[in-house]
This record gives structure tokens, sequence and C-alpha cells, in this order.
């Protein structure tokens, strides 16, 4: 059986409780997989759209956001939600692709799409075989093409 490739499989791990701060519990998040990318979706509520900020360095992925505090309440009776600026990180595995990295901010929550590179997408490699003799003798040889696991049209092409 093959493994699946994850490469956020220490995610976990690296957001343990050890790790967590005041501000990444102020941006609670979902991963997971669907179809050929992963998708993280961060909650934000409140937060200035235009003080969101996401950004990959290295393999290392950022996203900032600011949420004001508010200065008319002559006197808290409760004051739960935290403000000022929020960053959390997340290390990002070989195999995903960097540059399609896309995001989207609405109702609240920040999505990030972060697309499997095509080198890291598993592929069947279909073999090339002769039907018991060669060229000489009027058998033909067939071949095979490299197709994506997805694709369910296999292709062959005889010589």
């Amino acid at each position: 059986m093959m493994s699946r490739f994850d490469p956020f499989r220490d995610m976990e791990r690296l957001m343990s409780e050890t790790l967590r701060t005041p501000a990444s519990s102020a941006m609670p998040m979902d991963l997971y997989r669907a179809d050929d990318s992963f998708v993280a979706r961060i909650d934000l509520p409140g937060v200035d759209p235009g003080s969101i900020d996401v950004d990959v360095e290295e393999r290392t992925l950022t996203i900032r956001a600011e949420r004001h505090e508010q200065e008319d309440v002559e006197q808290w009776l409760s004051h739960e939600r935290p403000s000022g600026t929020f960053a959390r990180q997340l290390t990002l595995g070989y195999g995903v692709a960097l540059d399609r990295i896309e995001a989207g901010y609405e109702d609240g929550v920040l999505t990030l799409t972060i697309p499997v590179a095509e080198e890291a997408k598993p592929r069947k490699i279909q073999v090339a075989h002769s039907a018991g003799g060669n060229r000489l003798n009027g058998t033909k040889d067939v071949q095979g093409e490299v197709t994506s696991r997805n694709d369910h049209a296999e292709t062959a092409q005889a010589s």
C-alpha cells in the first residue's frame, strides 16, 4: 500500500499546546485536503481586511492581521475578544506549489488554497511490452505513456 503524500504531517506536532501562543489562539484554523490542494480556513472576525497580510519566505507561510481595540467604551463589563496584531506561521512541506497559493477573505474567514505541486502528484507509469516477437516477424511493439493518476483515459500507441 502506498502512503499518501502529506506535506503537513508534522503540522500537529508543531502546533501542539506547548507551542500555542495567545496570538495563535486568536486565529483558530481548520486545515484539510481537497483534491489536489490543501485548504486552510482561519477565523479572523472583526479584523480590518486591509490589515491581512499573507507571505511565504522559504517554506514558512506567515499570516498577520489586526483587530482594533474599541476605544469609545466608558466601562467594560466583559472584555474577552483580543485586539492588536496577530500572527500565525505554518511550515510548509516540500511538494506544494508556493507560487500558486491563493487567499480570499469572506464573512470573517480567511481561506488559503495551497496546491500540491505537479511533481509531487502520484503518477501511474504504464509498462511498454512486445507481443512475444519483434518487428521483423510481423509483431507490433506496444508503447505506453505516463498519465496522471486522475486521468481515466489510458493512451497507447501501436507502431
